[in-house]
């Protein structure tokens, strides 16, 4: 069965052979200088407590969070191949999440309505939540500016982070994903600064499971 490890080995080839070799150099650098950083030392992790927090969803409805049992995973936006990846992966495996009585949540600094887009593109059926200035994702650790030479080489993708955001801070949060109990306390987390890098959904779902 293929994991997402895979999915993300092989757009890893086929982005050495599409992506002009210099920009790629100055994208893994920047990937090196973050994880230097060490932005993840400062992220909430297993046995902290989590905020109580809202936000918007896809559809504009206003969702609270930890209720009950959660799986939330932030991830930097639909303009992002690593984040489809893992968003997909985890559709997959709603309906175990489900069984084991948990809601999965997704958590994005984008607008409402490019989450909505990326919701449909990838046939997700749980919410993605609207993050406007990265606030929840302060609380949690994870946010950083994105390097003004990772900024010229987006746009020249045609990538606008700040359209997608609906600002002008090129503010992103590393990826991570946590188990949150009913007690609202983080008992699973994965976070990684290496952009390139995501959680299994399947050490994610064994993570719930434990808890039943």
């Amino acid at each position: 069965m293929s994991t997402l490890k895979d999915a993300i080995a092989a757009y890893e080839v086929i982005k050495a052979e599409k992506v002009p070799a210099d920009k790629l150099a100055i994208m893994n650098q920047a990937t090196v200088d973050l994880v230097a950083t060490e932005i993840d030392k400062q992220t909430l992790k297993t046995g902290d407590k989590v905020p109580a927090f809202s936000l918007p969803n896809q559809n504009n409805e206003t969702m609270s969070l930890p209720e009950s049992l959660v799986v939330l995973n932030f991830y930097r936006g639909g303009w992002c191949p690593y984040c489809n990846f893992e968003l997909g992966a985890l559709q997959k495996l709603v309906p175990e999440f489900e069984a084991a009585g948990a809601k999965l949540v997704a958590i994005t600094p984008e607008t409402p309505d490019n989450s909505m887009d990326t919701k449909e593109k990838n046939e997700l059926s749980f919410d993605i939540l609207s993050d406007a200035g990265n606030e929840v994702a302060k609380q949690f650790g994870l946010v950083f500016t994105l390097p003004t030479e990772i900024q010229s080489i987006y746009n020249a993708f045609g990538i606008d982070v700040n359209k997608h955001n609906g600002d002008d801070t090129f503010e992103l949060p590393i990826p991570a994903t946590y188990v949150i109990n009913s007690a609202g306390e983080t008992v699973y987390h994965f976070v990684n600064s290496d952009y390139t890098q995501r959680s299994e959904p399947s050490d994610v779902l064994a993570a719930v499971r434990a808890l039943s």
